[in-house]
């Protein structure tokens, strides 16, 4: 029963990691958000009805721009330590790629943390755990729509509301729908919600 449960728990994170990739507008085919269950397990598990996991690696490229990839990379190592992070590294620097999700079944060692921080001036480096991915956060009817507004767009906001930046309201960089959309500090999003009076509103936070 336990590979049963396990293959249904892959099968939605790597359903939410592939929403997750294209909100943040990379390329991703439909196929892979809309495979059940079924095509799942054919596709990715072995005769025991386990998944093995490297298999459900993946790299793609963004919409906007075909230099910018990212790759994504499970791990079926349930600490992930400085090993697993080296080998993360050696697969994006033969890639030629700079970013990366690693996604993992337990929990991330300190020393593997340094890793992401250590390396940010390379390497962009995010982390999840499975239980992070089993749910997609940001489809959830009570989320409002988020969509990250690109450096002009941020500009011309400011400058239309003749604000500072400090004079935005704040989204923490550890909020799940920060991380979800990989936010860096600095940037802006647009919140847009349902409203009784004018139909919808939007409103903008600042990463910090």
């Amino acid at each position: 029963m336990g590979d049963v449960d396990e293959t249904a728990k892959l099968w939605k994170v790597n359903r939410t990691i592939h929403e997750l990739v294209r909100d943040r507008g990379f390329l991703v085919s439909d196929e892979e958000i809309h495979m059940d269950l079924q095509h799942f397990r054919d596709q990715y598990a072995n005769n025991s009805g386990m998944v093995d996991r490297n298999q459900l690696n993946f790299y793609t490229t963004s919409r906007a721009n075909p230099t910018d990839q990212i790759f994504v990379y499970f791990t079926d190592e349930r600490s992930v330590g400085v090993k697993t992070m080296r080998k993360l590294l050696s697969i994006l620097e033969e890639k030629s790629i700079q970013r990366g999700i690693i996604v993992f079944p337990g929990n991330m060692t300190p020393s593997a943390r340094k890793v992401i921080v250590a390396m940010s001036a390379q390497y962009r480096l995010e982390e999840f755990s499975e239980a992070d991915l089993l749910v997609n956060i940001v489809h959830h009817t009570l989320v409002p729509r988020h969509e990250v507004l690109t450096p002009e767009e941020k500009k011309v906001l400011l400058e239309k509301y003749r604000l500072k930046e400090t004079q935005l309201p704040r989204i923490q960089l550890a909020d799940p729908v920060a991380r979800y959309y990989g936010l860096r500090r600095g940037q802006v999003v647009k919140i847009t919600r349902p409203s009784e009076t004018s139909g919808r509103y939007a409103s903008y936070r600042i990463c910090f």
